[in-house]
């Protein structure tokens, strides 16, 4: 059996060991912070104003949910949160990853069958092996192979997909993946946490842009990309909520989370409800998007994956190299990460760039005049 020693020693030789990166500044194309939320002064005067109206703020809430971590003021957002995205009802869990887990591995039961997208998150996989059931996985945004293992598949089947993917930007077509599943009596869950804030008329996700909110039984949308703060809500029916309340492990023996962290939640929505302010932020980010790939069509394209999104990707295929570009960019002032195996399978190791409404033309310009001198050493 490996032990902790001997699994590190073989991570350090396979050049993938991991250390806490300290942040040194540079020109942010690394984070999801794609509307400038995080470091918003206006969100944090909102955040402060929405905490001040809470009666009897706590510190902590003290406790799940189910115990002392429930307040109506919560309920009262879900409830609204609820509303803005078009469903029935919304729970609010403490990250993306917990309700992810939270879902998956409560509604799918074993003899159940989950069908999920070959490039689902790991919040996503680890979900589906706690639930017990078959999993399979249909090629990535491949509606032929999910309609063939649909057809095979038990009567309490899952589909699980991304509405846009964390480290390509490529996005699911929601409709038609929706149509199957309605064909074959699936269930779909849909992880909305790049789409929020980004995508939408009024910022509701790839669901709302496509308008098929309605035909997605569950969506988990999360706070900390676009949103700029913490946590996520699932949306789904009233049914699906009581059964999460009862049998959900991560939401029922998680203390909840602190009233702050409802108030930030809810300053964010009303900071996103502002449309004058935001959809020059989501203009701005349309025209950076277009210049960035204009440049990458002169950079030459073979190694860089098709994106519409803030989120985009040079493939380079090797954990050193990956590494080694990286850090050229670092020394120039650019903050950007290599994005190795096992996060992305082996052999596409890859930098990854994250667009921001707060990023320039300049900025982009100066970024791939320091890819086109690694490229010449290269």
């Amino acid at each position: 059996m490996a032990t902790p020693e001997s699994r590190l020693a073989q991570r350090k030789q396979d050049g993938l060991f991991r250390t806490l990166p300290n942040r040194e500044g540079g020109i942010d194309f690394c984070s999801n912070d794609y509307l400038g939320f995080a470091r918003s002064v206006q969100l944090a005067e909102l955040i402060e104003a929405e905490y001040a109206l809470l009666a009897e703020v706590k510190n902590g809430s003290t406790g799940s949910r189910l115990l002392t971590g429930n307040e109506p003021f919560i309920e009262q957002l879900e409830v609204e949160i609820a509303n803005f995205h078009h469903s029935d009802a919304a729970l609010i869990y403490a990250s993306g990853y917990t309700a992810n887990l939270g879902v998956i591995s409560c509604l799918a039961q074993r003899g159940d069958t989950i069908i999920m997208d070959e490039y689902c998150h790991a919040s996503m996989i680890d979900g589906a092996r706690l639930s017990l059931a078959n999993r399979h996985r249909f090629k990535h945004n491949d509606i032929d192979d999910l309609r063939q293992k649909l057809q095979n598949a038990s009567e309490g089947a899952y589909v699980l997909i991304e509405s846009v993917y964390s480290m390509d930007g490529s996005q699911a077509g929601l409709s038609e993946i929706a149509k199957v599943c309605q064909d074959h009596n699936a269930t779909l869950i849909v992880d909305e946490a790049h789409a929020i804030g980004v995508m939408g008329q009024t910022g509701g996700g790839l669901s709302e842009l496509h308008a098929c909110e309605r035909d997605i039984p569950i969506r988990i949308v999360t706070y900390g990309k676009a949103m700029g703060c913490h946590g996520a809500a699932v949306l789904c029916s009233d049914e699906i909520r009581d059964t999460l309340i009862n049998f959900s492990r991560p939401f029922i023996y998680s203390t909840a989370p602190s009233p702050h962290h409802y108030a930030s939640i809810k300053a964010a929505y009303a900071l996103l409800a502002q449309i004058d302010t935001i959809q020059p932020k989501r203009q701005r980010l349309v025209e950076l998007i277009t210049h960035f790939r204009h440049h990458i069509e002169e950079f030459g394209a073979e190694h860089w994956l098709e994106s519409h999104h803030p989120i985009q990707s040079m493939v380079i295929g090797s954990n050193k190299q990956a590494l080694a570009c990286s850090d050229l960019l670092k020394e120039e002032g650019f903050d950007v990460l290599a994005i190795r195996s096992p996060t992305v399978p082996a052999g596409s190791e890859r930098l990854r760039f994250c667009l921001h409404d707060y990023n320039t033309k300049e900025e982009i310009d100066n970024l791939f005049n320091a890819l086109t001198t690694w490229k010449r050493k290269m």
